[in-house]
């Protein structure tokens, strides 16, 4: 039976190394629950929406942030690839949007192409995905 939970969890990196882990600083007052995406801004995180465009990665923790004061551990890998609950079949190849609030994030059909899935599956498995290029910090376009 599929992990029915909200939220991103990390599976695997495309090249295979480790995860890599960064303490980040909030960049607003927020609460940020572990499994939420987040974009970066101004070196700082906060809850990644569809339509952003320098998303970073999945935080490991659950916390109440102080706009530039308190710090969340993130993957912030472009390889990373994420397992998330999604009730539909998907296509490898197919782009997906972010939805949803903290503690509660999934995908959504695709209007903003932040998401790529990774590898088919069927709808009641989880379903792989991982940065489109050109939305994550470190292949957006200059």
């Amino acid at each position: 039976m599929a992990d029915t939970s909200l939220g991103f969890r990390f599976k695997f990196r495309m090249c295979g190394a480790d995860p890599t882990i960064q303490s980040l600083l909030f960049k607003d007052d927020e609460t940020l629950t572990k499994g939420d995406l987040v974009n970066l801004e101004t070196g700082e995180v906060d809850l990644a929406a569809t339509a952003d465009t320098n998303l970073l990665g999945v935080v490991l923790e659950t916390k109440d942030g102080t706009d530039s004061t308190t710090t969340i551990k993130v993957i912030v890998d472009a390889d990373a690839v994420y397992e998330v609950y999604d009730a539909n079949a998907r296509v490898k190849g197919a782009t997906l949007d972010i939805a949803g609030t903290t503690g509660a994030m999934t995908v959504a059909t695709s209007n903003n192409k932040e998401l790529v899935v990774y590898a088919p599956s069927a709808a009641d498995e989880p379903t792989l995905v991982r940065f489109n290029v050109g939305k994550h910090h470190e292949n957006v376009a200059l």
